[in-house]
């Protein structure tokens, strides 16, 4: 499984090789002066690798440790980075039967920025790992981990070195040159709590109750949790502490961007403040993991579960009459008038057959996307549709379909009962397989209910999260489904007849148009090279079809050549991932001043109490295009955004970027579109649908008591 630093090297790779082929072809301009030196995360940061022991000794455990040397006032972040902030993250590239241990983390500092908080450390660090050698060591051994930071002060800046040691097999003894640094590196590791907890969780936030008995109440004068998951808590509100003769109680308030239910993981740090004759010393303890203990925080829990499942459900229902669903779902009903005059049974089976193509494909993608954020992957619902490959397997496959509605092939008399000619049961296979389809296109688009629901799914158990996606590809299915078991609905609709020919023939042109907005997208993740072999595979599978549509043994051969052809177009495609960086966060609705996403440069406007419009969006995602066109460029819409000052800031998901996962996750959504507005200090999260007069609602709700506390104190604003 690739871990969240192998997207972020990619993005970065792919980024670096765009620009250097833009500067090669002439595309950016001259400079017109000599441009100003700029520092980098590497001229910030020196990082090292050093090792405990002076040899390796076969089969035995040792402790290396990658050193960070910021400078002076700048700074890293821990592996919860707090309100803002990226974690450090070390890949090892060990020879063949080395292991390596999680990193072990130093006790962080409070870091406050503005109204925030942040995790940290400054001055120099040694991030902990250990190594397990295998029991034979061949001679001299290179240890070799990519590192990659954020480092920051006022601004951030990202940073990555590659850092390597060789070592020689031995006795493993220690070595004295690095002996004082893993002693002072273990002083600075929290402790294992000598005491259990358990935390509850309430309507407003989560109580942390730790059994530490025997505290003097009078020397405890702070104590405060820091967890393991980011978006957990408040991490700047004051957390009220209460003891007793049990132990201690802390009170942490829900985090804004929190996901619905109980936390994955809820894990921490507990730092104590204590004065010990007359001066204040701080201890750290560290929580590996707490268990609930509220009996009526699950029984909440399944409430929110059926309440997501109902959610899922009607999303899905709504998808039908999504842009991505409806050709294909056309043609299904178009099968389906085909299939009146064999017996409503018959219908019946092809609804099931239809509904559990439909069930299988919704399981299988949240089975594999589950696994993959388990393993470390930032990805989120629609993750298949970031790979160029899928992007044109998919075009290829609705060109093969658009092909066989316009007559050029045929397969057991229609595409849409493929697999017909292998049963004989009426084609219950090509029901299935369209559900398949149906499934697959769906996940571009975004209905109401939907994002609430699925965002909710990835923060459960993989049973429960599995679980939700089913009911929303239940809901997929259900308006066909309903057309078959009922006999009113059914007997509807009308006969078969030649009319279905020509209305077969026009469905093929919405598919054609689909082939298309797929291309657009493609172009947006490969180079021109990887687009015109994607291209030229398009025209393959049309001869193919062409051949495959004559008959005969030649006509056959020559089809499948073509098909390994198209194949071969198709991993050229996959090949060429080096895309310039996306245009579309270039957009400026209404002139309006207009920002690429960077969670810094938010969190910065947002201290400075400057509204801001953020819009999460991808290339592939159809609703989110349409909400751009008809909402967010509309003239009312551009109009307010000029006249309040709001910065528009555009995230561009189309390709894998974590920064903005971790926002959608934050915002207890699993996918593109997010919509949020921050003004006054306040935030609020617009619907996945819009509309102006929506826009423009969500605007004055924030607007309206800063407005009105303006009133009622003109210096308000000359105050700051």
């Amino acid at each position: 499984m690739r871990s969240p630093g192998f997207f972020r090297r990619l993005h970065q790779v792919a980024l670096g090789a765009g620009l250097a082929a833009a500067l090669a072809l002439g595309l950016l301009p001259a400079a017109q002066a000599q441009p100003q030196a700029q520092l980098s995360g590497n001229d910030l940061v020196d990082a090292a690798l050093i090792a405990e022991p002076q040899s390796i000794r076969a089969g035995q455990p040792f402790w290396v440790g990658v050193r960070l040397r910021m400078a002076e006032h700048w700074h890293t972040y821990w592996r919860n980075p707090g309100d803002s902030g990226l974690a450090t993250e070390i890949s090892w590239a060990l020879p063949p039967g080395f292991s390596a241990g999680p990193i072990v983390w130093p006790i962080p500092e409070r870091i406050p920025v503005a109204h925030l908080v942040n995790y940290g450390y400054e001055g120099e660090i040694l991030l902990l790992t250990q190594i397990m050698p295998p029991a034979q060591i061949p001679g001299d051994v290179k240890l070799r981990a990519d590192v990659n930071w954020l480092v920051c002060q006022k601004e951030c800046i990202p940073g990555e070195a590659t850092v390597d040691l060789a070592l020689p097999g031995g006795t493993g003894d220690a070595n004295p040159a690095t002996k004082a640094a893993f002693e002072a590196a273990r002083q600075q590791v929290a402790q294992a709590s000598p005491w259990p907890a358990r935390m509850q969780m309430t309507d407003t936030g989560f109580v942390l109750s730790v059994a530490a008995k025997g505290l003097e109440a009078g020397r405890i004068k702070e104590a405060v949790f820091l967890p393991h998951q980011e978006s957990m808590i408040e991490h700047a509100a004051t957390q009220p502490l209460r003891l007793d003769a049990d132990g201690l109680t802390l009170q942490m308030q829900r985090g804004s961007f929190a996901a619905a239910g109980l936390p994955q993981q809820t894990g921490g740090l507990l730092l104590i403040s204590e004065d010990i004759g007359g001066k204040l010393q701080q201890q750290a303890f560290e929580f590996s993991q707490i268990s609930y203990g509220a009996a009526t925080a699950a029984a909440a829990d399944w409430a929110r579960v059926l309440q997501a499942a109902l959610l899922a459900l009607l999303g899905g229902m709504l998808l039908n009459l999504m842009p991505c669903v409806f050709p294909v779902l056309s043609i299904k009903v178009l099968a389906l008038v085909g299939h009146a005059g064999q017996g409503r049974a018959q219908m019946r089976r092809h609804g099931i057959a239809y509904t559990l193509g439909i069930l299988v494909s919704f399981a299988a993608l949240a089975g594999l996307l589950l696994a993959l954020r388990a393993s470390g992957a930032q990805i989120g619902w629609g993750f298949q549709l970031q790979m160029p490959l899928v992007i044109a397997l998919l075009a290829y496959l609705l060109f093969a379909m658009g092909l066989s509605l316009s007559g050029v092939f045929y397969i057991g008399g229609s595409f849409a009962g493929i697999g017909e000619s292998l049963v004989q049961r009426g084609g219950y296979q090509g029901s299935f397989f369209t559900g398949v389809l149906a499934a697959v296109v769906a996940t571009p688009c975004t209905a109401p209910f939907m994002a609430t629901a699925t965002g909710f799914a990835l923060t459960q158990p993989a049973a429960v999260g599995i679980g939700i996606f089913l009911a929303l590809g239940f809901g997929l299915a259900l308006p066909f489904l309903i057309l078959t078991w009922v006999p009113q609905l059914a007997d509807r609709l009308p006969r078969p007849g030649l009319w279905m020919e020509r209305v077969k023939q026009a469905l093929a042109f919405p598919l054609y148009a689909t082939v298309a907005w797929l291309v657009w997208v493609l172009s947006q993740q490969v180079g021109q090279q990887g687009l015109l072999a994607a291209m030229l595979g398009l025209v393959l599978v049309a001869a193919a079809a062409w051949s495959f549509g004559l008959r005969g043994r030649v006509a056959m051969a020559s089809a499948v050549v073509l098909l390994i052809a198209a194949a071969g177009a198709l991993y050229s495609t996959a090949r060429d991932p080096a895309a310039p960086a996306a245009t579309m966060a270039q957009a400026q609705p209404g002139g309006a001043p207009t920002e690429s996403f960077s969670r810094q440069k938010l969190d910065s406007l947002v201290a400075q109490q400057k509204p801001v419009f953020v819009n999460m969006t991808a290339a592939w995602c159809i609703t989110c295009m349409v909400n751009e066109r008809t909402a967010l460029s509309s003239d009312s819409v551009q109009a307010a955004f000029r006249e309040r000052g709001i910065t528009y800031m555009k995230g561009d998901w189309t390709n894998q970027d974590p920064e903005i996962t971790r926002v959608l996750e934050q915002n207890g959504r699993s996918g593109v579109p997010l919509y949020l507005y921050y003004a006054g200090g306040k935030s609020v999260v617009l619907p996945q649908i819009l509309t102006p007069a929506i826009v423009l609602e969500h605007l004055d709700q924030l607007d309206r008591p800063q407005k009105s506390a303006s009133l009622s104190n003109p210096t308000a604003n000359t105050q700051r």
